[in-house]
């Protein structure tokens, strides 16, 4: 019989034959008095905005063994998604996580082959694989699992990597050998807060989704808030400004992902082209993108608040 030392072993050496480039386990639990008081201040503050499904399932947030029967331990999983090839940057940017395919159907893949690898050394392993789909905090678990720390930007940063990852979990009812988080080592640091145009970081590790241009530029579904368009520096779908001026993020890499690198069609876009974009063109560059959330229309009322941020 395999040992928990051999298995836990096991399950980071086929994270990283899988392409993962960090991997992490924690104690399946509930997350304990001060982070639920911290998560229900923000929901109560009315930072969440109109994602009203931030509020939902809060016990399960709030602890995994809810969302998962017999969940024991949390596989933290982390994926590079930092571009070799970029945009112009004189044309409207897109942020970086969107540059390729949605990375929702990609990690996931590649959760659900962990999973099954596992299983084959663990016949008795049961559990769920999770990614960005379900009330999971997903950066706290991360943290918990030493994979990196939160960050004054509310991101995980992972040492000498950054912070250009998409996370994902394996829920599971198999013990591990769990690993120590990590201290948080922003420092005196407030380049993130500093650097964010609409001020959205109110305080560390808490945004204010209502002033953040990518809540603002994706989630919102009605109109861009007039008093943001001005702010908007350019953005048309999402926004980096806090990851790019983050120290961390000097030793970001480019990932080695194939269905992120972005098409010659996207990176040729510009803001005319998005404009004047027929159902058609939309439908075929952004074909399992993570960028079709926003749909044509919102693309357009985002380019629309762009020219006049810019007095067109």
């Amino acid at each position: 019989m395999q040992t928990t030392t051999d298995i836990s072993k096991f399950i980071k050496e086929a994270a990283s034959k899988l392409g993962f480039d960090a991997c992490g386990f924690c104690k399946a639990q509930s997350i304990g008095d001060e982070q639920q008081n911290f998560a229900a201040s923000w929901l109560a503050n009315g930072y969440n905005a109109d994602m009203a499904y931030m509020a939902n399932n809060f016990d399960k947030r709030c602890d995994p063994t809810i969302l998962v029967e017999s969940a024991r331990s949390i596989v933290c999983l982390a994926l590079n998604y930092f571009p070799a090839e970029f945009q112009r940057e004189d044309v409207p940017q897109f942020a970086y996580y969107a540059y390729g395919k949605d990375y929702h159907d990609i990690v996931k893949q590649k959760l659900q082959t962990l999973f099954d690898t596992i299983k084959e050394v663990v016949p008795s392993l049961e559990g769920r694989v999770f990614c960005d789909t379900a009330p999971i905090l997903e950066r706290y678990w991360a943290s918990q699992a030493g994979i990196g720390f939160i960050g004054k930007n509310s991101l995980l940063i992972i040492p000498r990597k950054g912070s250009f990852f998409f996370l994902g979990e394996l829920i599971i009812n198999i013990e591990l050998d769990y690993d120590q988080p990590l201290t948080n080592h922003c420092g005196n640091c407030t380049r993130c807060i500093d650097a964010c145009p609409t001020k959205a970081i109110v305080s560390p590790k808490v945004i204010n989704s209502n002033r953040c241009i990518s809540y603002q530029t994706i989630e919102n579904k009605g109109e861009i808030d007039s008093a943001i368009i001005p702010l908007l520096s350019n953005r048309l779908y999402g926004c980096d400004i806090c990851q790019k001026v983050c120290p961390y993020n000097h030793y970001a890499r480019p990932h080695s992902t194939e269905a992120f690198n972005p098409s010659s069609d996207f990176l040729s876009l510009d803001a005319e082209a998005v404009a004047n974009m027929e159902v058609e063109t939309y439908q075929r560059i952004f074909k399992g993108s993570a960028i079709k959330r926003a749909k044509l229309s919102g693309l357009k009322r985002n380019v629309e608040a762009l020219k006049h941020s810019q007095g067109q």
